[in-house]
């Protein structure tokens, strides 16, 4: 298993946040997390990526105890993010952003910002421009692009889709998709339910701090109570307002 997680426990202060949860991430997988705002999706990839310490609980990587690793050393050991809200640095240029992403790698890093722009075509039209003047697709992009920089095993995304077109969420999803085949393990956070569940293998739902249901992702789209909670509506376009 490349990534466990046993019964960890998060507080902000006095609030508990997470409340026991055990999942885990198998090689080759996208596994994704789904559930209300709330529910406690992104504390649960902050507390993976070191940005949120654990009161309880257990977090193995690649076969090692990381629960008190520092961050920075987990994205050496193999550890990717993409942020919720895409944390650019809104006043470098393109490829200035992407280097960040590979700050704690030692030796070239020549190929990785070649596959970047082999998957991202507009960041290498854009590679000079500032973040901060790019649209929200391509400021997605090149959130996506920082991580991969890092080589990572696991690539964590914290609602890729947020705010963005209809025809930029399916183009970004089927990145994702891409990203997967080409070998790097996915676990995603995304409102977008339908999406999400359309490419993931294997999904956890998440209510107040605590998971209620994992299956086989197709099996959850077909589930009455998903369904009911998650896919009705207008749910897979209420998170695709568009600002490009």
């Amino acid at each position: 298993m490349l990534l466990e997680i046993e019964d960890i426990h998060v507080h902000y202060g006095k609030i508990a946040a997470l409340k026991g949860i055990s999942l885990d991430v198998d090689e080759g997988e996208i596994v994704t997390l789904i559930g209300a705002n709330g529910a406690g999706k992104t504390t649960t990839l902050k507390t993976i990526s070191g940005l949120r310490p654990l009161s309880a609980g257990r977090i193995s990587f690649d076969g090692k105890d990381i629960s008190k690793l520092a961050g920075h050393k987990r994205v050496l050991v193999g550890i990717g993010q993409s942020p919720e809200g895409r944390g650019i640095f809104p006043g470098m240029t393109v490829e200035d952003n992407l280097y960040m992403g590979a700050y704690a790698r030692k030796g070239d890093v020549s190929k990785e910002l070649s596959d970047v722009y082999e998957l991202f075509p507009r960041l290498a039209e854009r590679k000079t421009q500032a973040g901060g003047t790019m649209s929200g697709g391509e400021q997605q992009m090149l959130a996506i692009g920082r991580a991969l920089m890092a080589d990572p095993k696991v690539l964590l995304l914290d609602e890729p889709s947020m705010g963005l077109a209809p025809m930029l969420v399916q183009q970004i999803f089927s990145i994702i998709e891409e990203i997967n085949q080409r070998g790097t393990t996915v676990l995603l956070v995304e409102q977008n339910a339908q999406q999400a569940l359309q490419i993931a293998h294997r999904a956890y739902v998440l209510e107040t701090g605590r998971i209620v249901k994992s299956a086989a992702a197709a099996e959850l789209l077909d589930d009455p109570e998903v369904r009911a909670a998650y896919l009705g509506g207008d749910l897979g376009e209420s998170s695709a307002q568009a600002n490009g």
